[in-house]
């Protein structure tokens, strides 16, 4: 195990607050490296099944509630779970104690002695953070992919080495909980609303968005979208070197459409990497992927012969626009990972054939008017399910969709939208909505989705 400033944690007083993957992975670390380590999870022990393995390492875990001692003066840090809110009584006595509140990636971030990738967006995160994945492989650069994909980044620090890449993906929830988390390559994909439920304002959500730059120096760098607004206005305050990606007009330097072909364009020159017919995966949100990871891997020093053959043979992730197969000529795509509007425009407007649509979801308050003219121009029916049924099926109607169903869970939609579909057609799972109503997770969603498709 090489890390960085490990002994700074022996002898100090963490409590992690919430289990799952990165809290017991941040738990075991702290533990070796000497810290005195309590967990905390308001789940009741029989749904907490890393407690077990963390007792036998010699760490304590309290589940089933938030102890009111909890918190001591004597406690150093929180170690707070992404996804749990800031105002959830532990976080608000924390912050009232001056303990700091932090997250996983913050701890992992501050012992790796390998250079990170932080990338983050609302939408496209996964995508990108593969292809950056695969990229690197493919050129021979040692690397690993973590964070909010895969592994939890506590897990690969204690593996890596100070020669290899760590390729981390990086959701607003993690980066909220950062405060000194350095990557020497900073992307941000793209901002629209998301998680507003979690952050209160947008001006929260993009401010903690933007802590992925802020201990960036001149000898780091950062890649944004150049056609995104919120990108550009990030990129005017930062210290780092920028880089740019465009599907839509010419950049000083990074990766840009023109002429029908991905170009490459540095201090050095511009290196045409690939037409864009030939990019393997659909649909111009993915084009800003491709573009986005050609520029990461590039400053990574992957050699650009490597960033073409994947992007012309990378077929994508599980749940991101994912093809499951053709029942009776229609397609069927997963794309349960689209948790927001904009991820569910993005995916309908991938197709030029006739789209049934299925969507729904947790509902956050949101309104979706910005579905009706995507709804108008593509798809013919819209089947949804769980708590924003109501209102998606609104505005289908609004937008004059002829078809319109309200189903009670994802297998029943599908079975609804193959009575929709004709040979020719889409069916796609593109939800527009978080799962949490009815399903503990996109993934469990977007498994279900293809079970129902495989049985028909």
């Amino acid at each position: 195990m090489i890390l960085r400033d490990a002994e700074e944690w022996a002898g100090r007083s963490v409590v992690v607050l919430g289990l799952a993957k990165s809290g017991g992975a941040v738990a075991k670390l702290l533990h070796r490296l000497g810290a005195q380590v309590v967990v905390n999870d308001k789940k009741p022990r029989e749904a907490c099944p890393e407690a077990d393995e963390l007792e036998a390492l010699g760490i304590q875990v309290i589940c089933g509630h938030h102890p009111d001692d909890l918190l001591t003066n004597g406690v150093d840090v929180l170690v707070k779970n992404p996804g749990i809110p800031y105002s959830a009584a532990p976080v608000r006595q924390a912050q009232e104690m001056g303990i700091p509140v932090i997250t996983e990636v913050e701890v992992a971030g501050g012992l790796t002695a390998s250079r990170l990738v932080g990338i983050t967006g609302s939408n496209g995160k996964t995508t990108t953070t593969s292809l950056v994945g695969q990229m690197l492989s493919t050129g021979g650069i040692p690397s690993r992919v973590a964070g909010n994909i895969g592994m939890a980044l506590s897990e690969v620090v204690q593996e890596t080495r100070p020669d290899e890449w760590l390729v981390v993906e990086l959701s607003s929830f993690q980066l909220k909980g950062t405060k000194h988390f350095h990557p020497k390559v900073a992307s941000l994909l793209n901002i629209v609303p998301a998680h507003l439920d979690y952050h209160g304002t947008m001006e929260d959500y993009i401010a903690s968005k933007q802590r992925l730059f802020r201990n960036q120096t001149s000898e780091d760098a950062a890649v944004f979208n150049w056609d995104n607004p919120v990108c550009r206005e990030t990129a005017a305050s930062v210290k780092s070197r920028v880089w740019w990606f465009s599907r839509r007009e010419p950049v000083p330097r990074g990766a840009m459409v023109e002429d029908g072909w991905i170009r490459l364009r540095t201090d050095e020159g511009e290196v045409p990497l690939l037409p864009v017919k030939e990019v393997a995966l659909p649909g111009a949100h993915h084009l800003e992927n491709a573009l986005a990871a050609a520029v990461i891997a590039h400053l990574c020093g992957c050699p650009t012969d490597a960033i073409a053959n994947v992007l012309r043979t990378f077929r994508g992730v599980e749940h991101r626009l994912e093809y499951v197969g053709t029942v009776d000529g229609v397609a069927y795509y997963n794309d349960s990972k689209a948790t927001n509007a904009q991820a569910a425009i993005r995916a309908l407007e991938s197709f030029d054939q006739p789209i049934v649509w299925i969507g729904g979801g947790l509902d956050r308050g949101v309104d979706f008017h910005e579905l009706v003219p995507v709804f108008a121009q593509r798809v013919k029916a819209v089947v949804a399910y769980g708590q924003s049924a109501p209102i998606l099926l609104a505005r289908a109607e609004e937008a004059g969709v002829p078809i319109r169903l309200g189903v009670k869970d994802v297998a029943e939609a599908v079975a609804e939208a193959s009575k929709a579909a004709q040979p020719g057609d889409v069916v796609l799972l593109s939800p527009a909505c978080a799962s949490w109503d009815m399903y503990t997770s996109f993934e469990e969603r977007g498994s279900i989705f293809k079970q129902a498709v495989h049985r028909l």
